[in-house]
């Protein structure tokens, strides 16, 4: 090697070790989608989806973030707790994201919470998952959900039900965190209410016949089965195998027994008078912002369930690292704790230009999103609201709300 080969050598790795040495410069941010894309509520993800990207377009056309633009990856949870670990690895190790929105299922959010993000210190924010063993989780602050806990739904479905004047009914539910959380607490609620359970069984979970669970669940002679199970997985199996065994006609349960597949699978006619809540949005300007956007971008995600909690989740985290201005992930997570905290000036959905004005001139952001106001208690949870549904002549029907 030559003096001067040498000496263009030693100027190469100074600028190298400058270059490595240097504070990075954030150039926007990536963030993560942790969904069920495939497996039992594969038909309910492609809407959510469509929210999540509604959001970073929003961010992206109207300025970007951090100098740059918001992208998106996805991973797949499977909907299960085993899966959902590697998915999330992948988005947390490997893509190098600021924060997830996800998972969907809760089974899903506690496996990779624990397994992967908590560890890795990057921020999780449920659209979906329901379960109330995640408001316990030993997540170090950096799990939040726009969810409310099912610790809530199970008593507005055992009110709801027991208004109707059904005094009794069989329980039926997925032997997995959902399940057994949103069965609890309904359990405990019909019958503090007055209610009587006659028939109480969980089930596994992509069985090819529930028969002999019916037969046990209908010997106590209640004529409506509350099912609390995925609507591409046990749901349609029960419920036609109740219907030809004549076991059961009338059949209840929380948002995950609404699916436009399952009823095309099930017969809609079959389904007459199915009674179920799901999780609401409170009219106002926020919604309405949220539905005009949705119905230009995606119109066939309109009124999608989850959708606009999905779209929700992700305006927040992405506002969460604007506040912070860094993709460090305790930053984000700090940060979103700022930007939900019920104080400062409203931001809606959309008002992607409004909030990033707001924050330069140091001024405080609170988001009021499509759902309501995202306001986050000590456990990461929020309040929520329930509206009541019923099948009427083969279509949805909105009761209104549920107390």
């Amino acid at each position: 090697m030559t003096i001067k080969q040498t000496s263009r050598s030693l100027v190469l790795a100074g600028i190298a070790a400058a270059v490595l040495s240097a504070p990075a410069m954030a150039a926007g941010a990536k963030i993560g989608l942790l969904g069920g894309i495939t497996g039992p509520i594969q038909g309910a993800v492609p809407p959510i989806i469509d929210a999540a990207r509604m959001a970073v377009k929003h961010v992206n056309d109207q300025g970007g973030i951090l100098g740059g633009k918001l992208s998106m990856t996805l991973g797949d949870s499977k909907c299960d707790p085993q899966s959902s670990v590697g998915a999330a690895n992948k988005l947390v190790n490997v893509e190098n994201v600021a924060g997830i929105v996800g998972a969907l299922c809760s089974g899903a959010t506690i496996g990779a919470a624990n397994a992967a993000a908590v560890p890795a210190g990057v921020v999780m924010i449920s659209p979906a998952s329901t379960s109330p063993a995640i408001t316990s989780l030993k997540d170090k602050d950096f799990v939040f959900r726009v969810a409310p806990s099912d610790s809530f739904q199970g008593k507005v479905l055992a009110r709801a039900v027991l208004a109707r004047g059904i005094k009794k009914v069989a329980l039926t539910y997925v032997k997995n965190d959902y399940g057994k959380g949103l069965a609890d607490n309904f359990r405990d609620a019909f019958k503090a209410g007055g209610g009587t359970i006659a028939g109480d069984q969980a089930h596994e979970d992509k069985k090819s016949s529930y028969r002999s669970e019916l037969a046990t669940l209908s010997k106590g002679g209640a004529k409506h089965l509350v099912l609390v199970a995925y609507p591409q997985s046990s749901a349609p199996i029960i419920i036609r195998q109740a219907l030809e065994g004549g076991l059961f006609g009338k059949f209840i349960g929380p948002e995950a027994i609404y699916d436009a597949k399952m009823w095309k699978t099930v017969g809609v006619k079959n389904l007459e008078g199915l009674f179920y809540t799901r999780p609401a949005s409170p009219a106002g300007p926020a919604l309405d912002a949220y539905n005009a956007a949705i119905k230009k971008t995606y119109p066939k995600s309109y009124g999608a369930l989850f959708a606009a909690q999905t779209y929700d989740a992700a305006f927040i985290l992405a506002l969460a690292i604007a506040k912070a201005g860094s993709t460090d992930r305790t930053k984000v997570r700090d940060a979103l704790r700022a930007v939900g905290n019920g104080k400062g000036m409203k931001i809606m959905p959309g008002q992607w230009k409004e909030a990033m004005a707001a924050i330069k001139a140091g001024k405080e952001i609170d988001y009021a999103g499509a759902t309501g106001d995202i306001d986050f208690d000590k456990d990461g949870d929020i309040a929520g609201s329930y509206n009541k549904w019923e099948v009427k002549g083969g279509k949805a029907v909105n009761l209104g709300a549920a107390k």
